[in-house]
């Protein structure tokens, strides 16, 4: 399905199609040293009514509430918001120390300093992916695999990256299993429901000091407080999914969501995927069968089991036994999923002549001097010193 979104990870919902194309995602002309190269944040004076204490924790925004971000839809509830004003945050964290300290010695500017915070950001991004987010999904035997031998499955013709469906309607959609029914995101603060009236459901400001995410409590970093980590990948749902109160028309459950969307593109099912994969006979059966055992008798999946539902029975119930002691049953993608999720994330950033895999494969992130290494480190890098 084409649409206007690149298909490459380039944080294209962080920056727009740059500051000329998507200029009201920037700060003016009226800030001379960053016009153009930092991005915008309601502290920066946004236009909806607002709170000012709130106004350091929230995104920029229209009169009626709306973000104005690259992505709307990284609005829908307050981590995401808030993961996307940690972005929006580091790169401008990464402008400052650039300013400050150069590139290999050399004073940057206008728009050579952006297009040089733009590439650090994206790389550290990348980076985090391949080295931090992989291998704890799909596991490292898996990455080190795809590093060594390359690409097996996911081979565009051309050398041109896509998002396949296999990937973007069902093996990516496992997350949804990871959400936990209440979300603590300050220290010794309330757990409160995701998509909760307190904690808010997102689409609007700000309006509460409680939904102001400290991510040293949800990710791993150098003051080793993780708190809540996410629930198990497994074949269960939070209730909140299962009746999703931003949808106003149509079918509110998100499980349905995702199998409806599956049949509507066909998509093969799990066992034919599996063994198109390689995968044992025996490997197939043990998921199939209970994947028929948990749906029936609500459903008859004697015709083949939804891929969606493979990949998440398959890590319920295999977890990665074929790389052992790196998880325990539900806390990774089995053999199909790890396989679909590395090889396409991994080569949608190889492809990607910008990349880091692409250009400088060795590349470190300490190599330009910013330095994060992981999710934690990058989120919470020039994040305020404060939180409510």
């Amino acid at each position: 399905m084409p649409n206007v979104r690149t298909p490459t990870l380039d944080l294209d919902n962080i920056y727009g199609m740059g500051p000329e194309a998507s200029p009201f995602l920037y700060r003016s002309g009226r800030d001379r040293d960053f016009a153009e190269i930092k991005l915008l944040t309601a502290e920066d004076g946004t236009a909806a009514e607002q709170d000012e204490d709130l106004r350091e924790h929230d995104l920029q925004r229209s009169p009626d509430g709306t973000a104005v971000i690259g992505d709307p839809r990284n609005d829908e509830n307050r981590v995401i918001s808030q993961l996307q004003l940690a972005m929006i945050r580091f790169h401008n964290a990464t402008v400052d120390y650039l300013y400050e300290n150069g590139l290999e010695g050399e004073e940057l500017e206008g728009a050579e300093l952006f297009e040089e915070a733009r590439r650090l950001v994206r790389w550290h991004y990348q980076y985090v992916i391949v080295e931090n987010y992989l291998p704890k999904i799909c596991g490292k035997a898996v990455v080190d695999r795809i590093k060594g031998q390359g690409r097996e499955f996911y081979c565009p013709r051309g050398g041109e990256p896509y998002i396949p469906i296999e990937f973007s309607v069902a093996a990516y959609r496992f997350g949804h299993s990871m959400m936990p029914e209440r979300i603590q995101v300050q220290t010794s603060g309330t757990a409160y429901e995701l998509f909760g009236r307190t904690f808010g459901i997102g689409f609007r400001p700000l309006g509460d000091e409680n939904a102001v995410v400290d991510w040293h409590e949800l990710t791993e970093t150098d003051e080793d407080r993780h708190v809540q980590n996410a629930e198990e990948l497994d074949t269960k749902l939070a209730t909140d999914l299962l009746d999703l109160r931003f949808i106003r028309e149509g079918e509110s459950s998100l499980a349905t969501r995702n199998l409806l969307r599956g049949q509507t593109f066909l998509l093969p099912s799990g066992e034919e995927v599996a063994r198109r994969m390689g995968r044992p006979d025996s490997e197939i059966d043990r998921v199939a069968d209970e994947a028929r055992d948990m749906a029936e008798p609500a459903a008859d999946l004697s015709g083949g089991i939804p891929l969606w539902f493979y990949i998440l029975t398959e890590a319920e119930e295999l977890g990665r036994e074929d790389a052992p002691g790196e998880f325990e049953d539900g806390e990774g993608l089995g053999p199909v999923g790890a396989q679909i999720v590395a090889e396409t994330l991994y080569g949608l950033i190889e492809l990607d002549d910008r990349s880091y895999l692409s250009t400088n494969r060795n590349w470190d992130p300490e190599d330009d001097g910013v330095g994060p290494r992981t999710l934690g480190q990058m989120l919470t890098y020039g994040q305020p010193d404060t939180i409510p």
